[in-house]
């Protein structure tokens, strides 16, 4: 699936990871992480507050995330703090999913071969992540306790923190390279890559020409998207 979407003009951006969030694995009768592709046909970013076409998705929903932006390869094998090193910035994003089966009613396999169930990416501001902590240990921390609450046209309709995708998202990103590593043939991060951790909350339903946000707390700012 790789390849076909390369031959027809797309570029690869990075990663995503799913089903990081232990809550929802009964929802969905899925018990363990996914990872796929990002796309350069999927990929945008904002300010704070952004655009999102739905054309060509199916039955999509919305999860609010932490997207982690890479400046060089990871080592192989690396510890928490060279990961950090490896790390450009971290920023609240919106994940657009999807899925061609009926009613979200799947297996993990299905998951995989739905490409991930991956459709768009909107990453929010992006903060370099040596101004947000000092260390992979503070960064891990502040991002765990990090707080969101997930409201569509002003109307709360979740809450959720990082700590929900494996225990924070750094420790999700740090599960997700091994598993990278260890799959033959799968493409190692490049700088410039984006890894979005998975989602906070469960996932919920959008459509065209509503407006949702996401109430991240600190040291994430506040993201809002507009479907159309």
């Amino acid at each position: 699936m790789r390849a076909l979407r390369v031959a027809r003009g797309e570029a690869p951006r990075g990663f995503k990871i799913g089903f990081t969030n232990r809550n929802i694995w009964p929802l969905y009768k899925v018990y363990a992480p996914i990872w796929g592709m990002v796309w350069s046909t999927s990929l945008a970013f904002c300010e704070g507050e952004g655009t999102v076409d739905l054309a060509g998705c199916c039955q999509p929903r919305i999860e609010p995330e932490a997207v982690f932006g890479f400046a060089a390869t990871p080592a192989p094998q690396a510890t928490p703090d060279e990961l950090f090193a490896a790390l450009d910035w971290v920023a609240p994003g919106f994940e657009i999913v999807q899925t061609h089966l009926p009613d979200w009613k799947f297996t993990a396999a299905d998951t995989v071969a739905d490409g991930a169930l991956h459709a768009r990416l909107l990453v929010g501001p992006r903060l370099p992540v040596r101004a947000v902590a000092a260390s992979a240990a503070q960064l891990d921390a502040r991002l765990a306790a990090a707080q969101v609450t997930l409201a569509r046209d002003d109307q709360p309709v979740d809450a959720g923190c990082g700590a929900c995708v494996l225990d924070g998202p750094l420790q999700a990103l740090r599960y997700f390279l091994t598993e990278l590593r260890a799959c033959p043939g799968a493409p190692d991060i490049q700088p410039g890559d984006v890894v979005t951790t998975g989602t906070w909350t469960d996932a919920w339903p959008v459509r065209a020409g509503e407006r949702w946000s996401g109430a991240f707390g600190p040291p994430l700012a506040p993201l809002t998207v507009h479907f159309r």
